[in-house]
């Protein structure tokens, strides 16, 4: 009985000491801090952004995302005692809340009602502090909504600052109001608590590109950003995949592939951690190797082991043809190549090897890694797969990409691995996925819509990953897609048109949405997706110097025409342009924005961005809601007479007379205008006559109607699926008769 006792008291001392240290240290109640003390055991919480919260100046309104049950207790043991936390009615009766009842007073709500009080907005112009809890819904659906446009006129009627809170794994826990499919449950997860700055509704609006915008998408924009810093993107691509075992499960499939099959978290990272141990001896500490291999599980295990490794993965588009090659090898000074014997006789790339060891690198085979693989690199392996080769950096290099060079001559962007992270966790904060989607990607890694967006935002949120190694399959795809299931794609207008052609009805009736990218989605591609298999195409927009993704639409929250609202944590700025009258040049800012360049005039140096904004060269409009309209290219207009003329808008009036075509408008040099357009398109019956008379019933200025037609059975397309202007160019040049170098 003494030993009991004394345990007991012995416990409670320490209670009451840790209690003391929280209340000196965060400032709060010694009732709060003791009751605190339970939750900062068990959750290991950072909590030190709570500071910002209580040192925010009244009249304030605490924006919570409710993730789960214990979320009200938490806020009520660390916000002011003297802060009314509004809940739904069901979260207001919970027993969870008893015994913080007498710390602070809660009440519930009615989202119809409640909101559109007067007397909320007289508790906060009496200098109160609200603490409002907000579903957690990436996507909120309609009536959600309505609670950030009923919190954005409070808080615009009593002058209250806004203070966005965000318990990051708190989603993971076993009281958790998300379903479990979608949130793996632990028992003890480590949580952090991100709070945002207090801002008013008119500093958010200020942030924008229209002051006089709407409140109600600030506010979920902010909300969102809060939502993006509680995932910690400064960390390592090899750390942010070994996260995600711990929080999805190291059992969980990740990767697979039609050759290789299936590989689970564990044995992903135990292999990537066996080939990341033969590049160190082939290559230098931090040296960029070229990786030249298709989607498959091969890459993905490549790529963890350079990172692993702390070596930098130079993405190698053996698409673009020789010379291209050979340039990227000699900017980026790679040695080493990583490839596989088997693909590059299957694919037939043997003049791209060569063209390989011109630009001064020797290949790597991945056959002879395996065939040098023992049991014992097994064993250790399997033993070690959490711990990385060598030490991790963040904000070190960890892919080299090289632009498209649709427009002219390719250049390499460095991407750090806090570029990569933090761009896919913005995405993650922005689209409504979970370990419960299966996610098919057909653009190759190369390019930084498949790196990114099709490969690392699977691996780094517990999304099962399907890999196919060709998006120019358009016969197989649709055949894969109807057995694997999947319920998340990405693609191009280009390749999601030829897909629906070759599909059968049901073959993609498993998605929940497709992501298009790279180029704009046609309106009969988009009406083709939603009848034949009901599924919505989400436009978004990027650019592979910010790791790419800008902006996006989501199933919810869209509007057709537009590439979607700025990702969280990111700004942008519009310059004026000569000759346009709405919009301007968009210029982006954030922590996804690439580290600089290397050009083939300076190899091998990297180039850093210059005052972290980047002039992305698109000319765009932003409508009062945020939602960004391209209207193409700066280099993509054409100066006809002394007028602009956006050739991106050319396009989109000759898709609407031909639709089931493809077409690509450029600019050639003339000498009384100073240049003209050039339609080339697969139409074989397109006529100058008929475009025209199109053209005057649609409105169009006369000088943005071609008058030169140029027929071929195809349009020239890059290995991205963008279309290749450059060739395009070209074509009309040597129809045209004019020198190439006009």
């Amino acid at each position: 009985m003494v030993l009991t006792f004394a345990l007991l008291a012995g416990v409670a001392a320490a209670w009451f000491l840790i209690g003391v240290i929280e209340k000196v240290r965060l400032g709060l109640s010694l009732t709060q801090a003791l009751l605190y003390v339970p939750f900062k055991l068990a959750y290991r919480i950072e909590d030190s952004r709570i500071k910002v919260a209580r040192k925010a100046a009244a009249p304030v309104i605490y924006v919570v995302t409710h993730q789960s049950r214990i979320d009200p207790a938490l806020m009520l043991c660390l916000l002011p005692d003297n802060t009314l936390h509004i809940l739904d009615p069901v979260s207001a009766r919970s027993p969870w809340l008893e015994p913080w009842r007498e710390l602070a007073r809660t009440i519930a709500f009615n989202a119809e009602h409640v909101f559109v009080s007067r007397r909320l907005v007289r508790v906060l112009k009496g200098k109160g502090r609200l603490a409002v809890y907000i579903p957690e819904a990436v996507e909120p659906d309609v009536k959600s909504f309505r609670l950030y446009r009923a919190l954005a006129r409070i808080a615009l009627q009593s002058d209250a600052r806004i203070v966005p809170i965000f318990v990051g794994g708190a989603r993971s826990l076993p009281f958790s109001r998300i379903e479990a499919a979608k949130a793996p449950r632990h028992w003890f997860p480590s949580l952090s608590v991100a709070v945002l700055e207090p801002v008013t509704v008119a500093e958010m609006l200020a942030q924008t590109p229209d002051p006089a915008g709407s409140s109600t998408n600030a506010l979920f924009d902010r909300v969102a950003e809060a939502r993006f810093s509680a995932t910690e993107p400064n960390r390592s691509l090899f750390q942010a995949v070994r996260d995600a075992a711990d929080r999805v499960g190291a059992g969980h499939t990740i990767v697979e592939d039609i050759v290789s099959g299936a590989l689970s978290y564990r044995k992903l990272l135990s292999g990537s951690r066996i080939l990341g141990s033969r590049f160190m001896r082939a290559t230098a500490p931090g040296e960029a190797v070229g990786l030249m291999l298709p989607n498959t599980n091969g890459v993905v295990l490549s790529l963890l082991g350079l990172s692993s490794a702390g070596q930098v993965a130079a993405m190698i588009n053996y698409t673009a043809g020789p010379a291209s090659v050979t340039a990227a090898i000699r900017t980026a000074m790679i040695h080493t190549v990583i490839s596989s014997r088997a693909f590059i006789e299957k694919a037939g790339l043997a003049d791209i090897v060569e063209a390989v060891e011109a630009g001064g690198a020797k290949l790597l085979w991945l056959e002879d890694i395996r065939a040098g693989i023992s049991v014992f690199d097994k064993a250790a392996a399997a033993l070690l797969w959490r711990r990385p080769l060598r030490v991790q950096e963040a904000r070190k290099p960890a892919v080299i990409l090289f632009t498209s060079g649709s427009e002219g001559t390719p250049k390499a962007v460095v991407l750090s691995h806090r570029n990569l992270v933090a761009n896919a966790m913005q995405a993650e904060a922005r689209i409504s996925v979970s370990p419960a989607d299966t996610l098919l990607n057909v653009l190759p890694v190369f390019h930084s819509f498949g790196l990114t967006g099709g490969t690392i935002l699977p691996l780094v949120a517990g999304i099962k990953l399907f890999l196919y190694p060709s998006p120019l399959h358009y016969k197989i795809i649709p055949e894969i897609a109807g057995k694997i299931r999947p319920t998340v794609m990405f693609g191009t207008d280009t390749f999601l048109a030829n897909y629906a052609r070759n599909a059968k009805d049901g073959d993609f009736s498993s998605l929940r949405f497709v992501v298009a990218g790279a180029e704009a989605v046609k309106p009969e591609t988009r009406r083709i997706w939603r009848e034949r298999f009901q599924t919505e195409i989400v436009e978004g927009y990027g650019l592979t110097e910010a790791a790419p993704v800008v902006a996006v639409n989501t199933a919810i929250h869209g509007r057709e025409g537009t590439v979607g609202r700025l990702l969280p944590a990111m700004r942008m700025r519009l310059e004026p342009v000569e000759g346009i009258a709405e919009g301007g040049s968009l210029w982006v800012s954030g922590p996804n924005l690439m580290m600089g360049y290397m050009t083939a005039d300076r190899p091998g140096e990297l180039q850093p961005v210059t005052g972290n904004w980047h002039d992305t060269g698109d000319i765009v409009s932003v409508d009062r809601e945020g939602f960004i309209t391209i209207s193409g290219r700066a280099k993509r207009f054409a100066k006809v007479a002394g007028e602009m003329v956006s050739l991106g808008a050319v396009e989109m009036l000759v898709q609407s007379l031909w639709p089931e075509e493809h077409h690509a408008a450029v600019s050639v040099p003339d000498k009384r205008r100073g240049e003209r357009i050039v339609l080339v398109t697969t139409a074989a019956d397109a006529s100058p006559e008929a475009l025209r008379q199109y053209g005057k019933k649609a409105g169009a200025a006369e000088l943005a109607v071609p008058a030169d037609i140029i027929k071929v059975k195809e349009i020239p397309v890059l290995g991205s699926g963008k279309t290749d202007y450059m060739s395009a160019r070209r074509l009309a040049l040597d129809h045209l008769g004019l020198s190439a170098a006009a």
